[in-house]
């Protein structure tokens, strides 16, 4: 496969009449794009903001945040979800780089998260550095949680697909390639290099807690290889609002570090043949099986190593050392990436599960460390939402709009997949 990426790099943003790029300066139609919002007929209302990077901007609650795209002489959108199924990763995509749509509005239940646009907010979140089209979503009245979660997430992938149409003409500034041929093949050009796989576990386990490959729900399948490409090409969404920390939004899907890292080895240092999508379950059996599973491919796919990263904390932590303790076995060296959670003072137990094979971690940071972030000048959202967010608590919200918070409300503050601002400090 073959994936050329053309960048648009944008740095700023207005909003107008029309879709464009001039100059590094996106302008959007924001009639165009209420009105691709308010398709659904279960969407009630919706405003669109924005939210510059260096302002004292704050967007609470964050349902996710999409990079917007126009795939080239192909089905515009996300395949299998907003478009017809066709297979992602071969083609040319055009790029507003620096620019996010950001979800918020009224969500399902307590989760999600913070973007802060300056200060110490901006330290811990990726998403302060970037030109946020901020899209609040208000549902009709008595959906169930269900199709309330479904109608903000499809209202946010379309807000993205039409705010990327300003790449359609729009003056390319830089093109990057990825490309990667069958495993016999690349086995056959690097016969010296250790063959490398990664194993993005992701959070598959019901409403707010869910992954979408191709528009399917990654809880339903085994865990199964795919092309890096095709998480690259908009192939894989988020459902997931849990820990805002953690969570993989589909813009890091779309930006995914690690893969974009390991391209970056290969052929150099390692032969990368691919990745393995490894559902993190809640039953037992279900854990069983897809440890099992994953150890399974990366053995028959010949493997030497194997790179795992976490999606979220708690019972996932079983599910990242069982398949680090098969793979060791197994003969495969294996490296993991997660977070921990080790209470305020970090002292406590970092993970909630161990294994001896588990010798090579690499942590993205505590997620429960706690931050104090300054009131804003502007809030987009409900402030009050903080206070039910992973990581906020009843008080936490003071009178003068400020914040403490952990690290857990912060969206992107520790994502296992690279992409993030954190860093450890070993003792």
């Amino acid at each position: 496969m073959k994936l050329e990426q053309n960048l648009i790099y944008v740095k700023d943003i207005v909003l107008g009449d029309v879709n464009e790029v001039k100059d590094g300066v996106l302008t959007v139609d924001v009639e165009g794009l209420k009105a691709a919002v308010l398709e659904d007929e279960k969407i009630k209302d919706v405003k669109i903001d924005v939210a510059k990077p260096g302002e004292r901007t704050r967007i609470v609650p964050v349902k996710d945040v999409i990079e917007p795209r126009f795939r080239v002489g192909r089905r515009n959108g996300f395949p299998g979800v907003t478009t017809k199924y066709e297979q992602a990763g071969d083609g040319a995509v055009n790029i507003l780089k620096g620019a996010t749509v950001v979800t918020i509005g009224d969500l399902v239940g307590f989760q999600e998260g913070v973007i802060d646009m300056w200060g110490e907010g901006a330290r811990w979140t990726p998403f302060s550095k970037t030109q946020n089209i901020v899209v609040d979503i208000t549902p009709i009245d008595g959906l169930d949680p269900h199709a309330h979660e479904v109608v903000v997430r499809m209202a946010g992938l379309r807000a993205a697909t039409f705010v990327g149409l300003a790449a359609k003409d729009a003056e390319i500034d830089e093109t990057k390639v990825y490309e990667m041929a069958t495993m016999a093949e690349e086995t056959a050009k690097y016969p010296d290099l250790p063959k490398v796989a990664y194993v993005e576990m992701t959070i598959s386990q019901g409403l707010l807690h869910d992954t979408f490959f191709y528009g399917v729900d990654l809880k339903e399948i085994l865990p199964t290889w795919y092309h890096p490409n095709e998480e690259l090409d908009n192939a894989v969404i988020s459902g997931n609002c849990v820990a805002a920390c953690d969570k993989i939004t589909t813009y890091q899907h779309q930006n995914n570090a690690m893969a974009l890292d390991l391209y970056e080895q290969h052929g150099k240092t390692i032969n990368y043949i691919g990745n393995i999508f490894s559902p993190e379950l809640t039953t037992l059996d279900g854990k069983f099986r897809n440890c099992d599973y994953t150890a399974k491919l990366c053995e028959q796919l010949g493997v030497d190593g194997v790179i795992v990263s976490e999606e979220g904390y708690g019972n996932p932590d079983s599910d990242l050392v069982m398949i680090c303790s098969r793979l060791e076995k197994r003969g495969i060296k294996t490296a993991l990436v997660t977070d921990e959670c080790s209470g305020w003072d970090g002292t406590s137990q970092p993970l909630t599960d161990t294994a001896p094979e588990a010798v090579a971690v690499v942590s993205s940071g505590n997620v429960s460390k706690v931050i104090d972030l300054e009131p804003a000048d502007k809030v987009l959202g409900n402030i009050k939402s903080a206070q039910t967010l992973a990581g906020g608590w009843d008080g936490c919200v003071a009178e003068d709009g400020s914040l403490k918070v952990e690290l857990n409300a912060v969206i992107g503050a520790t994502s296992e997949i690279g992409y993030h601002n954190a860093s450890v400090k070993l003792y």
